[in-house]
């Protein structure tokens, strides 16, 4: 039995289109420049309250402009038509390490969130809602998916990695080269109808998968009645789990943290301790276990909502004040945005361990918002599965 699918009708960039993922920006007028340089991108279409001529207008009222975008990039040639396809997927690293994935459609009742909900799907975080309601509506309002759900295959995963490399090396060019800001080159390459399809289909569909990233998208096409949604199947081999790192731009009068100096916060190297950073100095601090508490309790990333957000500063781990800050950006990035007066505090933190991440999954339980920063990342607007 397989829950992965061919996508019954795709556009495949022909170059322009690739973009990092709406969520993995930790500054909104980042996203403005990004699409102000390429118009064209999937960025400028899933986050049109951030292009350019949009800037102070909602979500909502943007939405006419996302559909506009992508008929502009449709009608440029910026995408190509293929139908009943499975497309194969490669990155590239600039050391030459390779990934793999498989873009597909992933069955959406599937999906499961509790040890007592069955499904082959494992979504693994809380969510934040508003973003899951934009999700839904850039959804309805385009009637595309542009950009992946990153799903890891835990039962196959040496079998699909070494399927996808192998179709790779029989596949011919690739329908586009797209290369992201680390350097890395993504390429994708469609395969219809047939039994390399159907091996790669089974392979990626049979067993458990695991949410590595879009927990937001996994339940917008839950929330809009999808019975399927767009997914890159990768495998364990393709990835890597690095910090996510917190900015809070408040803090409450006479807050002191105690704990360790040290002469700058980096990322800990391992868990236990996280590094916090102000104008006033570094500290080491150890936030306090719960000895009552299973694995998910005492994650660093728990204890930090819990101890240091909610005991420490009042604040939910929603709370505006809070920006989540992916591995992409550097503890020397978040000590800046700390000097310049942008935030009041940056929070570093251990990487969850593999070990940590898989336990939590097999558990059926959830991890604590923002807490695994997979890399690499699917572009999105690479592939686009069109709904109607």
């Amino acid at each position: 039995m397989t829950v992965a699918y061919p996508i019954a009708h795709a556009w495949l960039s022909a170059g322009g289109t690739g973009a990092q993922n709406y969520d993995e920006f930790a500054d909104d007028a980042e996203i403005t420049a990004i699409i102000a340089a390429n118009p064209s991108s999937a960025l400028a279409i899933e986050m049109p309250h951030r292009a350019p001529d949009n800037v102070g207008r909602s979500f909502t009222d943007s939405l006419p402009d996302a559909v506009s975008r992508l008929q502009a990039a449709k009608d440029a040639g910026h995408y190509t038509a293929a139908d009943d396809v499975v497309v194969l997927y490669r990155i590239t690293s600039p050391d030459g390490a390779r990934a793999y994935g498989l873009w597909c459609m992933v069955a959406t009742d599937q999906i499961s969130t509790s040890a007592d909900e069955p499904g082959a799907v494992i979504r693994n975080e809380d969510v934040f809602i508003e973003k899951v309601r934009e999700r839904v509506a850039l959804a309805e309002a385009t009637q595309h998916l542009l950009s992946p759900v990153l799903l890891l295959q835990t039962a196959h995963g040496e079998a699909l990695h070494a399927a996808i490399a192998q179709a790779v090396t029989h596949a011919g060019s690739p329908a586009v080269t797209d290369i992201d800001p680390a350097g890395r080159s993504h390429e994708i390459w469609a395969v219809g109808a047939g039994t390399t399809r159907d091996r790669l289909l089974a392979l990626a569909g049979g067993g458990e998968l695991v949410v590595a990233d879009g927990n937001h998208r996994s339940l917008a096409a839950q929330t809009a009645g999808y019975p399927r949604f767009l997914a890159v199947v990768t495998t364990p081999e393709s990835v890597a789990i690095q910090p996510y790192n917190r900015l809070v731009s408040e803090l409450p009068g006479g807050v002191s943290f105690g704990g360790t100096a040290l002469d700058a916060a980096e990322v800990p190297a391992s868990g236990g301790r996280v590094h916090l950073y102000t104008r006033d100095g570094a500290w080491s601090i150890e936030l306090p276990r719960d000895a009552d508490g299973g694995v998910i309790d005492n994650l660093d990333h728990a204890l930090v909502e819990r101890r240091l957000f909610a005991e420490t500063l009042g604040l939910d781990p929603g709370d505006k004040r809070i920006t989540y800050v992916g591995g992409d950006y550097p503890a020397s990035w978040l000590r800046d945005e700390v000097d310049a007066g942008r935030a009041e505090l940056a929070v570093l933190i251990a990487p969850v361990t593999v070990d940590d991440f898989v336990a939590v999954n097999l558990a059926r339980q959830k991890m604590p918002r923002k807490s695994t920063w997979f890399t690499p990342k699917a572009r999105a607007g690479l592939v686009v599965a069109q709904l109607s």
